[in-house]
């Protein structure tokens, strides 16, 4: 009889655990912008965001999260479209501690 009580309590703990967990996984893959990847050397990653400020050069986006884009000269963007409060979609890889752009879409904002 003991062991049928405590086989009870671990079902019931893990009846209330198992959607705790379920919701930080749910939490974990909506969370912050990035849609894909893990950040490391040579991998692909995608952002999308707000733009926050350009650099002058029109070399460096910063988005409204605080993430750093770096456009090198080989991406063809119209550099005219990249204003603040315009939404960017990017893949990126990370590169001597830098996000550099190997490919982006800028739309206008809403």
């Amino acid at each position: 009889m003991n062991n049928t009580r405590r086989i009870f309590r671990i079902l019931i703990a893990l009846l209330v655990a198992m959607p705790i967990v379920w919701v930080g996984e749910i939490h974990a893959q909506t969370g912050p912008q990035f849609a894909q990847g893990v950040p490391g050397a040579g991998q692909t990653m995608q952002i999308e965001g707000k733009i926050a400020s350009v650099d002058p050069s029109g070399r460096m986006v910063t988005l409204d999260d605080g993430t750093q884009l770096t456009i090198p000269p080989t991406v063809n963007i119209q550099r005219e479209t990249l204003k603040e409060g315009s939404i960017v979609k990017a893949s990126f890889e990370e590169k001597g501690g830098q996000k550099v752009v190997t490919s982006m879409q800028v739309r206008p904002g809403s």
